[in-house]
């Protein structure tokens, strides 16, 4: 789990933004302006921050440069916007920003670049300094550290597997019932992550949730503990 600050002058984007952060098991604080982006970044370190260009009272690239010059700017940002130019978008790289989403933004898109720039960030020291001593090891002294893998219940998380189909009735009512062991074993499977059952089915997020509603299959099944 990341800390993601999420800074943006508009109610829906930041919203949008934290309800498919949090859903990916993110933790999201968000700033409506640079003066509060200022202050939450003084108040904490963030793993990642997007940050929109365009705000009322200070624009992006210039926080982005504050934070550059004052010794802030220790964590991947990625630059957000709908009216950018290209001069804009190279110089908040040239400036230090990771990358830059042009509004609006989709979600693969999204995703992709929050998990590219988490992957850029600073790692654990005691990771990095066991990173060495884990190499030198033999591949035989390796594979007897590492935890003996569990054979998965497939009864138990496949859905279709646990369900008997009646092929003798109408296809509607059969149909409803594959659709319903079908998303129950994608949410099961993705942890109740509904961003991931989208992409993974290829749906919008309002069609699915009204698929799911229509289905009758309990959202809170697969939830992540």
């Amino acid at each position: 789990m990341a800390n993601i600050l999420v800074v943006d002058d508009e109610l829906g984007i930041r919203d949008l933004l934290s309800e498919i952060l949090n859903d990916e098991g993110h933790s999201v604080d968000l700033a409506e302006n640079a003066t509060q982006a200022r202050n939450a970044r003084q108040a904490s370190a963030y793993d990642l921050v997007l940050l929109d260009i365009w705000m009322p009272d200070t624009d992006g690239v210039s926080l982005l440069k504050e934070w550059a010059t004052s010794g802030l700017l220790t964590m991947p940002v990625i630059m957000m916007s709908g009216h950018a130019t290209i001069d804009t978008a190279v110089e908040a790289t040239r400036i230090g920003a990771f990358s830059f989403l042009e509004k609006p933004i989709t979600l693969q898109k999204l995703l992709k670049a929050v998990e590219q720039g988490l992957a850029r960030s600073t790692p654990n020291p005691q990771q990095t300094a066991a990173a060495p001593a884990a190499a030198a090891q033999p591949p035989a002294a390796v594979a007897a550290a590492l935890p003996a893998v569990q054979p998965v219940d497939t009864a138990e998380h496949d859905p279709l597997s646990r369900q008997g189909f009646d092929l003798d009735r109408p296809l509607r009512e059969a149909r409803d019932g594959f659709e319903k062991a079908y998303f129950e074993f994608h949410l099961a499977r993705e942890g109740g992550s509904m961003t991931r059952v989208a992409e993974k089915t290829g749906l919008e997020r309002t069609h699915l949730y009204r698929k799911l509603r229509q289905l009758g299959v309990d959202l809170g099944r697969g939830k992540r503990v």
